[in-house]
């Protein structure tokens, strides 16, 4: 990431010390090295801080340190609204795309569960991207065992909750999803929200009374989410779950969002 793009998109939304105090380290080479992190998939104490910090004794527990602080006091989710709010242009909102992906998990925590098709322990997300394949927001993680209309009213809250906070207007929004969102509470929600939802029909919900809206050639568009999910897997901390808090795991995301966002931005 170049410096002019750190100082501009990024350092501003860093929370910093108490009362004002600055601390003496810089805090850009810190989110470098939280980036490599996500980037590399190595565990913490591996990473290689002589090459960011050539004058300073600096400790892996340090960087540790400021990852979790910024995830819990919500500096990641602050630069990715950031981002979306101020860079809308850049993105094709003709329709979106929603769909779960489940993630197995080494060292259990919170949100995981059997899944039997995975055969491990996994959380499930659920995601919305445009129709470019760039993410745009996810739900809260649920345990693996579940299906994706699992606590779907809570999921879709937090997804349009984000999208509020940036300014992103999801009146008339096409939105694709697989037959596994056929559900009456999920089709409710997007009518709501004045959506248009071009969900493919589950042969196992039975005869349905009413004729349910389909474009067969819309949704052949759904196959940019999966394009989206595999510029996640690039990123090696995100392929297995190791954080066992839901705060650390998903403000992973928003970092992978904003990081591949940014490749799209001129600063």
């Amino acid at each position: 990431m170049s410096k002019d793009k750190l100082e501009k998109w990024i350092i501003p939304h860093l929370s910093r010390g108490k009362r004002g105090f600055s601390t003496r380290f810089d805090l850009g080479k810190i989110f470098q090295l939280i980036i490599k992190r996500l980037k590399t998939g190595c565990q913490w104490r591996e990473l290689s801080l002589k090459e960011y910090f050539t004058n300073q004794r600096i400790s892996w527990q340090l960087i540790y340190y400021y990852f979790n602080k910024w995830s819990k006091d919500g500096s990641f989710r602050r630069i990715w609204v950031s981002l979306l709010k101020k860079n809308k242009r850049d993105l094709d909102l003709s329709c979106v795309q929603m769909d779960g992906s489940h993630t197995r998990s080494k060292t259990g925590g919170e949100s995981v569960g059997y899944q039997g098709r995975k055969s491990s322990k996994t959380s499930n997300c659920i995601f919305l991207c445009d129709n470019q394949g760039q993410m745009l927001s996810m739900g809260e993680p649920v345990s693996g065992e579940h299906h994706d209309l699992y606590q779907i009213e809570e999921t879709l809250e937090e997804i349009f909750v984000l999208l509020d906070e940036a300014d992103i207007e999801c009146k008339g929004l096409f939105l694709n999803a697989d037959s596994g969102f056929d559900g009456k509470k999920c089709r409710d929600i997007l009518e709501k929200k004045e959506m248009i939802a071009n969900i493919k029909e589950n042969p196992r919900n039975g005869n349905t009374q009413h004729e349910k809206y389909f474009d067969s050639e819309l949704y052949k568009r759904r196959f940019k989410i999966e394009k989206a999910n595999a510029w996640l897997d690039s990123f090696k901390a995100l392929l297995v779950r190791f954080e066992t808090l839901n705060i650390t795991w998903v403000s992973l995301h928003y970092l992978a969002f904003s990081i591949l966002f940014l490749r799209k931005i001129k600063v």
